[in-house]
């Protein structure tokens, strides 16, 4: 399983936090909900990891379900920023070390205030990006929040 060593798996293994990989074939579609069909998951269970600039000019990452919408004046708000707005595509490699698609909250090349939204609080598990796309991550969400620091709070439209 060493091709499955992305930045985000060797992060959770050298923090001990108990995980699953689940690998799938990408095709043509990176959507969420196409990844949660292919998984065979509940789309209510699958977070997208979406990252923004502040005002301040600082990154902030927002962790939502796939088939929702990032509320950006409620990610603002959540943020301390006055607005936030989503990166260029074309930053996101540069910013956090992964590819559109498979851009986890775990293992970016800095560590970014980060929000998940409120619901996952209490599921007791859910699938983020592996930091590939093919490949996701089942993780509890709370025990992920803890490891990156990160809040929960409504955050969707």
């Amino acid at each position: 399983m060493a091709e499955l060593k992305t930045n985000a798996v060797r992060t959770l293994d050298k923090n001990h936090i108990p995980y699953r990989l689940h690998a799938y074939e990408p095709g043509d579609s990176v959507d969420g909900v196409s990844v949660a069909a292919k998984l065979g998951q509940d789309p209510e269970k699958v977070y997208k990891t979406l990252v923004t600039k502040g005002k301040s000019g600082g990154h902030h990452v927002f962790v939502i379900p796939v088939a929702e919408e990032l509320d950006l004046k409620k990610a603002a708000r959540a943020a301390g920023e006055k607005a936030v707005e989503m990166i260029p595509v074309k930053d996101l490699l540069k910013t956090t070390g992964y590819i559109r698609g498979g851009c986890s909250p775990v293992g970016m090349k800095k560590t970014f205030p980060t929000v998940i939204h409120a619901a996952a609080e209490d599921l007791d598990a859910f699938c983020v990006s592996a930091g590939r796309i093919g490949l996701q991550i089942e993780v509890k969400p709370t025990q992920l929040a803890e490891l990156i620091g990160a809040a929960f709070e409504d955050i969707i439209r």
